[in-house]
């Protein structure tokens, strides 16, 4: 393809070479670069790829995209925009056919239940017929078949992988996708230049505030998916920031369908029937009631299967395939995972990793709990003043809802452990509740299920389908149900 024609409709400076050439490939690292690329310098966290344009033209790149001076030797083009990240999105769209244009791509955002109405949404619209692309926190998707991906985030990729993605389902045979979109993703244009049908809003709670600050930015993050979507946006009215979401879209183009349970809204749900693994309620929409029944537990998979119903009849789907796609969920990884259960105790495995989903949680299994709730966590958060907030936040939580806490490592990374377990121990007692600090989070597994008796539940909570564990800059393999199995079945 012709530089000229991934530029046709971007503003760019040339610097140096001819913009009429042909491009083979597009990268933002230099590692990747191959002969005839176009390498695109992106200024991240912790490296800035303006430092490898020379690496880059050593490869073999036949052009250089950046946003601020460099020098560049060789027989190169360069070119400079305003916005390296934001014409990455608009190039990788353009490079790779503009796919998401082929595909009835839903979006899918806020802080909890993102991944969760994700997979409802892909099972009812599947039962319709229709073959799924997932793109998600626990991997992507298409048709069944697991995508490979170079990317290294973890909900929503980089925007050039993201358009491979989506020309990799087209060529597949996918005819819808349901994704992700992360605040950081939207803050930092990965998901731009992608054809959004329909946006799904959850709800906002504290997370994330390294980058955004305050939760309005967090808030205006979120809310930037909205300004994408063509045909429908779906939002949950329970919400505060839902509300103030759907003030502000009443009069877009994009129709706009609320749903909730407390709320007035479009989409509700009534007699509502929680049990241990079960829940049973009554979807109310404009085209008639439906009889839902989740296979998961608890008011949270109401609200996040209620959001795949109020999706699902924006994007016209028959009542019956909605109640058949939800009661097709058996499980979600993760996801309050049940990794282990005999007569005498349940372990299970979850995700709740910010100071409402720990709550969600806990209060889920803390009805159906005959003995001991023992919950073991950790909190990763930003260092200092900023991570604070959020380590006193889940203290409190662990300390009203279960019966001991286990409070343990999460992914430090860089931080200090013991320092961060002694902050959230610390809020733990003063709340009244009882802990126990262990570092090595492997051995607070193993604690929790030494110190179990018949009855108990056990909740390990902050990693749910992640098996690897980031200490320093070092990332182990650590998989909690493996761990859980092993454990037990050595005491048997």
């Amino acid at each position: 393809m012709l530089l000229s024609s991934l530029f046709k409709d971007i503003p760019y400076t040339l610097l140096a070479g001819s913009i009429d050439i042909p491009v083979t490939g597009i990268a933002f690292d230099s590692r990747e670069v191959e002969p005839g690329s176009l390498f695109i310098a992106i200024a991240g966290f912790t490296v800035d790829g303006h430092d490898f344009t020379a690496k880059a033209v050593e490869l073999g790149a036949a052009a250089i995209l950046v946003e601020r001076d460099v020098t560049v030797e060789g027989p190169v083009t360069v070119l400079k925009v305003e916005d390296t990240r934001a014409a990455m999105a608009r190039l990788a769209a353009a490079f790779y056919g503009n796919p998401s244009d082929q595909l009835q791509v839903i979006g899918v955002t806020g802080t909890n239940g993102k991944t969760s109405s994700a997979y409802f949404i892909k099972s009812i619209l599947e039962e319709s017929g229709q073959t799924m692309g997932v793109i998600g926190t626990i991997g992507a998707l298409a048709g069944g078949r697991a995508l490979a991906t170079r990317s290294t985030t973890p909900t929503t990729p980089e925007s050039l992988h993201l358009q491979h993605m989506f020309a990799d389902m087209k060529e597949s045979g996918v005819t819808s996708c349901v994704m992700e979109v992360s605040s950081h993703a939207l803050s930092l244009h990965r998901a731009a230049a992608t054809n959004f049908r329909i946006g799904v809003f959850t709800n906002l709670t504290p997370d994330h505030l390294e980058l955004h600050r305050t939760m309005e930015d967090y808030f205006e993050a979120k809310a930037m998916l909205f300004d994408m979507t063509t045909e429908a946006n779906v939002i949950n009215l329970d919400d505060e920031y839902g509300v103030k979401l759907a003030e502000r879209l009443k009069d877009r183009e994009a129709r706009l369908v609320t749903y909730g349970i407390e709320a007035t809204a479009e989409v509700y749900a009534t007699d509502i029937r929680l049990e241990a693994d079960h829940t049973f309620y009554i979807a109310h929409t404009p085209e008639g009631s439906i009889d839902i029944s989740v296979k998961l537990p608890g008011l949270i998979y109401v609200y996040n299967s209620l959001a795949a119903v109020a999706c699902a009849y924006a994007a016209g789907i028959h009542p019956s395939h909605i109640a058949k796609g939800i009661r097709a969920v058996s499980s979600i990884k993760g996801r309050l995972e049940v990794v282990y259960q005999d007569e005498d105790r349940k372990v299970v495995v979850d995700f709740a990793h910010t100071e409402d989903g720990l709550e969600k949680a806990l209060t889920t299994l803390k009805p159906f709990t005959k003995g001991r709730l023992i919950l073991v966590f950790g909190v990763y958060a930003a260092p200092g003043e900023l991570g604070s907030p959020k380590r006193s936040a889940m203290g409190k939580v662990a300390a009203q809802y279960a019966d001991l806490s286990i409070v343990t490592s999460d992914n430090p990374k860089n931080q200090d452990p013991d320092a961060i377990i002694a902050e959230v121990s610390a809020v733990v007692a003063a709340e009244g509740g009882q802990y126990i600090g262990i570092v090595d989070r492997k051995e607070a597994i193993r604690h929790a299920i030494d110190i179990s008796r018949k009855d108990d539940v056990i909740l390990i909570a902050g990693k749910g389908h992640e098996t690897t564990q980031v200490i320093g800059k070092t990332e182990i393999p650590f998989n909690e149900a493996e761990i859980v199995q092993e454990w037990i079945s050595g005491k048997a």
